[in-house]
């Protein structure tokens, strides 16, 4: 798969070239600034994530009373390629929507929906298992290709400038247990947190709001190292655009 290259989020308003942070540090009072030593291990954190490969992901969204997207799964981060379980709870006794999504920078692939089998096989598609469909960015994206998105800029392929972190209102904000693991959490004065790892300096969590919405997304990384995913082949999915009666049923 080629290099990818860092995709930008408009509709986020997320700088994620800004995303990081690291243990570290005397102890001092929470909201502090960070330290010359943080503003250098924030600056490495997404090519750090590029480097190790790849991670287990666990990602919330609760955008309605009692409603919440969950996307749990595994990321690429060196190659730009997901998979995942794409739940949607309600909490009123419907049952849960569920579907399995790979996903890269410009493509969604939804597949294991109830109906589907049948609506592709009424198609003339019986081989197929998957739907596809292009990456929607703007303030009108579903909330799933935001996620997506925000899940696979959590790398980089080159380092930040640490001097970006220092002076420009990033704090500690105390430690915590993230993945039954001591983690030190860095605010930015854009709303978005971080929670990396005492003992590995590596991103175990990224909280955001997400601009107009009123809801926060949180991303959970465990488990990092190299991963090899494999999205669907062309003879196992059909372009949703081609087929809208199949793409209907899916939900696109």
């Amino acid at each position: 798969m080629p290099a990818r290259r860092r995709p930008l989020l408009p509709v986020l308003g997320l700088t994620v070239a800004l995303l990081a942070g690291c243990g570290g540090g005397e102890e001092r009072a929470e909201g502090a600034p960070v330290t010359e030593e943080e503003a250098r291990l924030l600056a490495q954190l997404l090519a750090d994530n590029h480097e190790r490969g790849g991670a287990d992901v666990v990602v919330t969204a609760p955008y309605g009373p009692d409603t919440v997207l969950t996307l749990t799964g595994e990321v690429d981060l060196a190659d730009g390629v997901g998979r995942a379980q794409a739940v949607t709870s309600y909490g009123d006794g419907r049952p849960d929507d569920t579907r399995t999504l790979f996903f890269t920078a410009d493509q969604l692939w939804f597949g294991e929906v109830p109906g589907l089998p049948a609506a592709l096989g009424a198609a003339g598609l019986p081989e197929a298992a998957y739907v596809r469909r292009p990456v929607a960015l703007g303030e009108q994206a579903p909330l799933v290709d935001v996620l997506t998105q925000v899940v696979l800029n959590l790398a980089a392929e080159e380092a930040d400038a640490a001097g970006a972190f220092q002076g420009a209102g990033y704090t500690w904000e105390g430690d915590g247990s993230i993945n039954g693991e001591l983690a030190a959490r860095y605010a930015s004065t854009a709303g978005w947190s971080v929670a990396v790892d005492r003992s590995t300096d590596r991103l175990v969590q990224y909280r955001t709001p997400l601009p107009g919405q009123g809801f926060e997304v949180t991303v959970t990384l465990s488990d990092h190292g190299p991963r090899t995913i494999t999205v669907p082949a062309d003879g196992e999915s059909v372009d949703g655009a081609a087929h809208p009666q199949v793409a209907a049923t899916v939900g696109l």
